[in-house]
């Protein structure tokens, strides 16, 4: 028994070794790709502090979700985040699921390049919009009478650059179409719908996304309009960039021998080398090499000729 142990102790640590190379390899091509996409969340994060010094509370709107959907209130707010913060962790750790499991599709590296596209493509129309229009904000932090609901003039440029997290994020004010919650989960969803394999986990991600949309009306940290904006806005997004970016490389079995995707320079290379050789009568292969000939519409593979009987033809 401790024997078995041992041995699959062993093949597990040899494959997180063999993965965390080709990760590395993988980072050290595509770094400025997710430095950008992190810098972007950082300058996001900026945006909605910012537009917190310029919220004013004021009377709730009129909203329908509000009608339908009973408060949860200040002592029950914290189920929203439970929720959201349960959606991010597991799709964290599925991204990292290579290093582990043997039935690997993605690299971690890849993955998180394209979702870091797609926050950043969302996250920059929603500060276009939070910042066109400041609606009072309906959380009850926002409300009037709270001493959150605004922020006091900075008094120098370090307190605008530096963001609190995470109160900042948790009490933050007047960034309101559209939700950011919803960005995140949508694109986490819709990246494990295309790159996911278990049907079952993907029906549950798409419930769990609903859930997420009702408990956010619920804990009233947005509008409804709030969430529908945000539903529709980043499937279009994702949609659309999806189309923009490479597709990952294949990760079968023949793929994973080589433990790197081929780049398109080498693709290339080696399909022009292919096609050269069939045109010449070569198959490629270095065992197959014999010289073929053609004779009365027959191919010979011994390169001997077969001639055809004079009497038969009639000659």
């Amino acid at each position: 028994m401790s024997f078995y142990i041992g041995r699959e102790a062993s093949k597990l640590w040899k494959r997180i070794c063999s993965e965390t190379t080709v990760e590395i390899n993988l980072l050290a091509e595509n770094w400025k790709y997710l430095l950008a996409g992190l810098v972007c969340q950082y300058i996001h994060g900026l945006a909605a502090r910012g537009v917190h010094y310029f919220h004013k509370p004021g009377p709730i709107l009129q909203d329908v979700g509000f009608f339908l959907l009973p408060e949860l209130g200040q002592d029950k707010a914290y189920i929203s985040e439970t929720l959201f913060t349960t959606i991010f962790i597991s799709f964290a750790l599925w991204t990292f699921h290579p290093f582990i499991l043997k039935s690997r599709k993605i690299y971690t590296v890849l993955i998180w390049c394209r979702v870091l596209a797609f926050l950043f493509a969302s996250q920059i129309l929603r500060i276009i919009t939070f910042y066109s229009t400041q609606l009072p904000g309906p959380n009850y932090h926002c409300r009037e009478g709270s001493k959150l609901a605004t922020l006091p003039r900075p008094d120098n440029i370090l307190e605008v650059l530096v963001i609190n997290f995470p109160h900042g994020v948790l009490y933050g004010c007047g960034d309101l179409i559209f939700s950011s919650h919803m960005i995140f989960t949508l694109t986490f969803v819709r990246t494990y719908q295309k790159y996911g394999t278990r049907r079952s986990i993907k029906q549950l991600a798409w419930l769990l996304a609903v859930i997420q949309s009702l408990l956010i009306v619920a804990s009233r940290k947005h509008y409804t309009v709030d969430v529908i904006v945000a539903w529709y806005t980043v499937n279009l997004v994702v949609f659309f960039v999806d189309k923009k970016l490479p597709e990952l490389p294949d990760r079968s079995i023949a793929a994973s021998a080589n433990l790197l995707p081929l780049s398109t320079k080498d693709k290339d290379g080696r399909n022009k080398e292919e096609n050269y050789k069939l045109l010449n009568g070569n198959s490629g292969d270095p065992a197959d090499r014999r010289q073929r000939s053609q004779i009365n519409g027959k191919i010979t593979d011994d390169g001997n000729t077969h001639h055809t009987d004079s009497s038969m033809n009639g000659a």
